[in-house]
Protein backbone atom coordinates (compact mmCIF):
# COMPACT_ATOMS: atom_id res chain seq x y z
CA UNK A 1 0.00 0.00 0.00
CA UNK A 2 1.44 3.31 -1.20
CA UNK A 3 0.08 7.10 -1.00
CA UNK A 4 1.28 10.39 -1.93
CA UNK A 5 3.47 11.56 0.40
CA UNK A 6 2.88 14.86 2.30
CA UNK A 7 4.76 16.96 4.79
CA UNK A 8 3.78 15.04 8.46
CA UNK A 9 2.18 16.48 11.54
CA UNK A 10 3.39 16.19 15.02
CA UNK A 11 2.21 12.68 16.59
CA UNK A 12 3.09 13.42 20.29
CA UNK A 13 -0.30 15.69 21.63
CA UNK A 14 -0.07 18.09 23.62
CA UNK A 15 0.94 16.48 27.17
CA UNK A 16 4.52 18.41 28.38
CA UNK A 17 3.91 21.25 25.61
CA UNK A 18 3.04 23.78 28.92
CA UNK A 19 6.34 22.25 30.89
CA UNK A 20 8.84 25.25 32.44
CA UNK A 21 11.36 22.74 33.49
CA UNK A 22 13.68 22.80 30.31
CA UNK A 23 15.48 25.39 28.32
CA UNK A 24 13.26 24.92 25.19
CA UNK A 25 9.78 24.58 25.95
CA UNK A 26 8.43 24.71 21.96
CA UNK A 27 6.31 21.55 20.64
CA UNK A 28 7.81 18.63 18.93
CA UNK A 29 7.18 20.00 15.29
CA UNK A 30 8.69 23.31 16.71
CA UNK A 31 11.83 21.82 17.42
CA UNK A 32 12.09 19.85 14.73
CA UNK A 33 15.54 20.28 12.11
CA UNK A 34 14.57 17.78 9.84
CA UNK A 35 11.62 17.99 7.34
CA UNK A 36 9.18 15.09 7.75
CA UNK A 37 7.41 13.60 4.74
CA UNK A 38 4.34 11.50 5.26
CA UNK A 39 4.34 7.87 3.87
CA UNK A 40 2.93 4.73 4.24
CA UNK A 41 5.49 1.70 3.87
CA UNK A 42 5.67 -1.06 5.39
CA UNK A 43 8.39 -2.11 7.58
CA UNK A 44 10.23 -5.49 9.51
CA UNK A 45 11.70 -4.73 12.59
CA UNK A 46 13.60 -6.87 15.31
CA UNK A 47 13.54 -6.27 19.22
CA UNK A 48 15.85 -9.01 20.93
CA UNK A 49 14.61 -11.95 19.50
CA UNK A 50 10.96 -10.75 18.34
CA UNK A 51 10.25 -10.22 14.48
CA UNK A 52 7.19 -7.57 14.14
CA UNK A 53 5.81 -5.92 10.85
CA UNK A 54 4.28 -2.77 10.93
CA UNK A 55 3.70 0.05 8.85
CA UNK A 56 6.31 3.67 8.60
CA UNK A 57 4.31 6.68 8.90
CA UNK A 58 6.84 9.46 8.23
CA UNK A 59 10.02 9.44 7.54
CA UNK A 60 13.30 12.45 8.08
CA UNK A 61 16.75 12.38 7.62
CA UNK A 62 17.06 11.25 11.65
CA UNK A 63 14.42 9.03 11.90
CA UNK A 64 10.83 7.23 11.24
CA UNK A 65 7.24 7.09 12.95
CA UNK A 66 6.48 3.75 13.01
CA UNK A 67 2.57 3.07 13.84
CA UNK A 68 2.38 -0.11 15.71
CA UNK A 69 -0.21 -1.23 18.30
CA UNK A 70 2.35 -2.49 20.83
CA UNK A 71 4.90 -0.02 20.56
CA UNK A 72 8.66 -0.95 22.13
CA UNK A 73 9.77 1.06 25.12
CA UNK A 74 11.94 4.23 24.74
CA UNK A 75 15.48 3.00 24.68
CA UNK A 76 14.75 -0.18 22.74
CA UNK A 77 17.47 -0.76 19.64
CA UNK A 78 15.75 -2.47 16.61
CA UNK A 79 16.83 -3.74 13.64
CA UNK A 80 14.92 -2.37 10.06
CA UNK A 81 14.29 -3.69 7.00
CA UNK A 82 11.81 -1.62 4.22
CA UNK A 83 12.16 -1.27 1.02
CA UNK A 84 10.61 2.06 -0.08
CA UNK A 85 8.99 2.45 -3.35
CA UNK A 86 11.66 2.70 -6.63
CA UNK A 87 14.64 2.22 -3.71
CA UNK A 88 16.78 -0.81 -3.06
CA UNK A 89 16.38 -2.45 0.50
CA UNK A 90 17.20 -0.36 3.53
CA UNK A 91 18.35 -2.29 6.57
CA UNK A 92 18.97 -0.05 9.46
CA UNK A 93 19.22 0.42 12.84
CA UNK A 94 17.27 2.46 15.17
CA UNK A 95 16.38 3.68 18.91
CA UNK A 96 12.80 4.73 20.27
CA UNK A 97 12.70 7.99 21.59
CA UNK A 98 9.25 8.44 22.00
CA UNK A 99 5.81 6.32 21.61
CA UNK A 100 2.03 6.32 21.56
CA UNK A 101 0.43 4.08 23.55
CA UNK A 102 -2.63 2.77 22.29
CA UNK A 103 -5.74 5.09 23.43
CA UNK A 104 -9.26 4.90 23.13
CA UNK A 105 -11.71 5.82 20.95
CA UNK A 106 -11.75 9.47 22.11
CA UNK A 107 -8.35 10.94 20.37
CA UNK A 108 -9.31 8.94 17.42
CA UNK A 109 -6.54 11.24 15.08
CA UNK A 110 -3.77 10.17 16.99
CA UNK A 111 -1.85 6.92 15.82
CA UNK A 112 -0.66 4.19 17.85
CA UNK A 113 3.53 3.70 17.50
CA UNK A 114 6.58 5.28 18.39
CA UNK A 115 9.35 7.30 17.34
CA UNK A 116 12.32 6.20 16.11
CA UNK A 117 15.83 7.79 15.62
CA UNK A 118 18.57 6.33 13.31
CA UNK A 119 21.53 5.13 15.12
CA UNK A 120 24.76 3.37 13.44
CA UNK A 121 24.64 4.64 10.20
CA UNK A 122 27.31 4.32 7.56
CA UNK A 123 27.71 7.17 5.58
CA UNK A 124 26.23 5.36 2.55
CA UNK A 125 23.02 4.83 4.31
CA UNK A 126 22.71 8.21 5.84
CA UNK A 127 22.95 9.44 1.84
CA UNK A 128 20.58 7.00 0.58
CA UNK A 129 17.97 8.05 3.36
CA UNK A 130 18.90 12.29 2.47
CA UNK A 131 17.79 11.15 -1.12
CA UNK A 132 14.95 9.42 -0.34
CA UNK A 133 13.26 12.33 1.97
CA UNK A 134 14.41 14.67 -0.60
CA UNK A 135 12.72 12.49 -3.52
CA UNK A 136 9.77 12.16 -1.68
CA UNK A 137 9.49 15.72 -0.31
CA UNK A 138 10.07 16.83 -4.42
CA UNK A 139 7.49 14.47 -5.57
CA UNK A 140 4.33 15.94 -2.69
CA UNK A 141 5.73 19.90 -3.46
CA UNK A 142 5.25 18.60 -7.53
CA UNK A 143 2.15 17.16 -6.62
CA UNK A 144 0.82 19.80 -4.76
CA UNK A 145 2.30 22.57 -7.44
CA UNK A 146 -0.02 20.69 -10.09
CA UNK A 147 -3.32 20.37 -8.21
CA UNK A 148 -2.83 17.64 -7.51
CA UNK A 149 -3.46 16.69 -3.44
Amino acid sequence: MSKSPTLAMDRRGTEGRDRRDGPDRRSGIDRRQHQRVDVDWSVDYRASDTFLFAYISDISAMGIFVRTPRPEPPGTRLNLRFSPPGSPLLELEAEVIWINPPRDEEEPGRQAGMGLKFVDLSPGQRDQILRLVRTFAYLDDEAERLGQC
